[in-house]
């Protein structure tokens, strides 16, 4: 029986999906893993799937015809997978050393565990967040610097144990295949981010651990497929998610809340950010993007804006 399957999905992004492929391969085969890699080719224009499959004829590819977003893709490859175990990866991430074999092993040996998350590192080695707390209206007041404080949040560690925490994030995400059956996949009412956190929580409803493991890590270059293309629609798509989140887990009172007080913060943002905007590109970007937003809130959150709204999708 196949031990994992690696399922990395693809909008647009052909290098990176070439080189995270290239990165996975290589790392199956010295753990040494009876594994498969799956591309998900979410509608790209840019000749990924033809290019993977020139290169790396071994990896199966499911071509969509229309972008369905990250859970859409992600549930295309996790219907698809003859594995024990899943590991959604993201096309701008890879393994590091004997990370996968390691948490296959770590999966292996730990039968209660639904979902496992390993530390997550930008290009530069720096530490990126790899774990954080569940969206709650007490985390919408505090600042961010008070969350691992306040939520009980572990630090970003070069080594240690493996520790149980509510959510953990989804550039790299190993999955059990029988909680997969038994929870079901990712929830396809998120085009874009808080698919994997509403997951963990369902993971845990459902009686199956979260952990993150520190002692193993992946690159990650956070946003090279979304937020360095299409910073507002970014912001905005992430707004999305988050008010659905609320509405779907703590009710439209507790959604209605979040988005007055983040609305409040948009406002807050670009009138502060105005006089800043002149001094550098980046800074006028940043503006852009949170005036963006605000236009967003102020046209009462559309459906008809966002990384879902562009052509083909994000």
């Amino acid at each position: 029986m196949i031990d994992l399957s690696v399922v990395v999905v693809s909008w647009n992004t052909r290098e990176l999906t070439l080189a995270c492929l290239d990165a996975a391969a290589r790392a199956l085969r010295a753990a040494p893993l009876r594994a498969e890699i799956l591309l998900v080719d979410n509608g790209s224009r840019d000749g990924t799937a033809d290019a993977v499959g020139a290169r790396l004829p071994r990896v199966r590819r499911i071509a969509l015809a229309r972008n369905a977003g990250f859970a859409g893709g992600a549930n295309a490859g996790l219907a698809a997978m003859r594995g024990r175990h899943a590991l959604l990866l993201n096309s701008d991430a890879r393994p590091l050393g004997d990370a996968i074999g390691t948490c296959v092993r770590f999966l292996d040996g730990n039968p209660d565990v639904g979902l496992l998350g390993p530390r997550l590192v930008g290009a530069d080695g720096r530490p990126e967040r790899s774990v954080h707390a569940l969206p709650r209206l007490a985390a919408e007041l505090a600042p961010p610097a008070l969350h691992p404080l306040l939520f009980g949040l572990p630090a970003p560690r070069r080594a240690g144990e493996p520790v149980d925490v509510e959510a953990v994030r989804g550039a790299a995400l190993f999955a059990r295949g029988e909680a997969i059956r038994r929870v079901g996949p990712l929830c396809e009412d998120y085009f874009f981010f808080l698919e994997e956190t509403e997951w963990c929580l369902r993971m845990q409803r459902a009686g199956w651990r979260v952990v993150h493991h520190p002692g193993v890590a992946f690159a990650h270059a956070s946003g090279a497929s979304s937020k360095r293309r299409h910073p507002a629609e970014t912001r905005i798509e992430y707004h999305r998610s988050l008010y659905r989140f609320y509405r779907a887990n703590a009710g439209a009172r507790s959604a209605a809340r979040v988005r007055r007080l983040r609305f409040a913060k948009a406002t807050l943002r670009v009138l502060a950010g105005a006089p800043l905007a002149a001094l550098s590109a980046r800074r006028r970007l940043r503006w852009r993007s949170q005036r963006a937003l605000l236009a967003w809130h102020l046209r009462g959150c559309p459906a008809g804006a966002g990384l879902s709204a562009l052509e083909g999708g994000a």
